[in-house]
């Protein structure tokens, strides 16, 4: 199998991935189910989250509005997790930005909403009772 070199450290020697291995040791013991990491495991991890991240990166640029600018920017990433079944799982990690106030007048509207079911159903166990 070829050797994939992605870049190169301080000491100027060849790397296989980018991303620091040390970080991405630390995430993958934060698991309570992983006691010990095989260094081999810990690069094939790093490699493929390089990947993904290449795969979320592409596909939301060439989706998003970031292209027009070229740039890709945060609406692009979470249009990605909302739009595309592959990304979906990342909706509640990148959540579509709105304004405060929009935020503030969705939860009143959905507190009025609350309270008109509560009151619903107050006159409903009223009625069971006569």
């Amino acid at each position: 199998m070829a050797e994939v070199v992605v870049g190169r450290d301080k000491c100027g020697e060849q790397r296989l991935v980018s991303l620091p291995l040390s970080r991405i040791r630390v995430i993958m013991k934060s698991s309570p189910e992983v006691s010990s990491i095989n260094q081999e495991a810990l690069v094939l991890t790093a490699k493929a989250t390089e990947l993904f991240v290449q795969h979320l990166a592409t596909y939301s640029y060439r989706h998003g509005r970031g292209k027009e600018a070229k740039a890709l920017t945060y609406n692009d990433l979470s249009s990605a997790a909302e739009e595309s079944e592959t990304f979906q799982f990342l909706a509640d990690i990148l959540p579509k930005k709105i304004l405060a106030s929009k935020y503030l007048k969705m939860l009143k509207e959905k507190d009025e909403e609350d309270e008109e079911k509560d009151d619903d159903g107050e006159s409903d166990d009223d009625e069971a009772e006569s």
